[in-house]
């Protein structure tokens, strides 16, 4: 393994590899930052089915890391850390959807707890809180937080694979935001509704979900940082992600805005 470039030495391989096309140069670069393939990998699922392993997911992670360092704009102002997180995310959530590992009563449940927040939220004029949905699913507070907990373990339940449509038909990634590829304008129209509908559903969610979004995507932290900021749990943590996630999910499916 090559040991690792300063910031003069990796700026330079950016600039070989961008204007002059340096084969070796994009090796080193996608060399440098191969540690956030493992690291990613780490957090978008903890309990593999029986029939991957988790060299799989490095392997679908590297593939988003080479696309990552092939369409990184260094002109634009997007830390490459976060861009690259994003597609690697990206490449392992959809090589996990392609095995369908997932059980369809999880997809259900995911559905009627975005019904359910839905519900909720338009009786009350306001994000319902945790004990509200609870009691509108006839659950306890500790059993409606296993809900949480389980749910948002088996079902990937992430930012980046939000969808739209029925079934999915249609996927919005948090690397589509992000990214800003020499596109048609068209395209360019597209993704600026996409980052307007976005960032409006998410100024909708509570503000500790906010920030739990805002520090995991955009920060790249870790559930364990970000809970040492806010003073609670990981497991806490996880769980008011899992809700932003099922809030989100449900705002943008209702209003459909991302495609009209």
């Amino acid at each position: 393994m090559s040991a690792a470039m300063n910031g003069t030495e990796l700026a330079d391989a950016w600039r070989r590899y961008k204007m002059m096309g340096d084969a070796t140069a994009r090796t080193k670069i996608i060399n440098q930052y191969a540690y956030l393939v493992k690291i990613t990998a780490g957090r978008v699922v903890s309990n593999l089915p029986p029939s991957l392993e988790r060299d799989d997911l490095v392997s679908a992670g590297v593939m988003g890391l080479i696309k990552a360092v092939d369409q990184f704009d260094t002109s634009r102002q997007v830390k490459f850390e976060t861009y690259a997180i994003a597609l690697i995310r990206g490449a392992i959530l959809e090589m996990l959807r392609e095995e369908d590992w997932v059980p369809r009563s999880v997809r259900e449940r995911v559905k009627l707890l975005e019904r359910t927040y839905l519900k909720v939220e338009s009786e009350l004029g306001r994000p319902p809180s945790e004990q509200e949905v609870a009691a509108e699913l006839q659950m306890s507070l500790e059993e409606f937080n296993k809900l949480l907990a389980d749910t948002g373990r088996t079902s990937l339940l992430s930012l980046d694979d939000i969808l739209i449509g029925s079934d999915g038909s249609e996927k919005l990634h948090l690397s589509d935001v992000i990214r800003d590829d020499n596109a048609s304008p068209f395209s360019e129209v597209e993704l600026r509704e996409r980052k307007r509908a976005l960032g409006v559903a998410i100024d909708r969610l509570p503000e500790r979900e906010r920030l739990v979004i805002g520090l995991y995507y955009y920060e790249g932290m870790t559930f364990k940082e970000i809970g040492k900021i806010l003073s609670i749990s990981e497991s806490r943590v996880y769980q008011l992600h899992t809700q932003a996630v099922i809030r989100l999910r449900g705002y943008l499916q209702r209003d459909n805005a991302l495609f009209n």
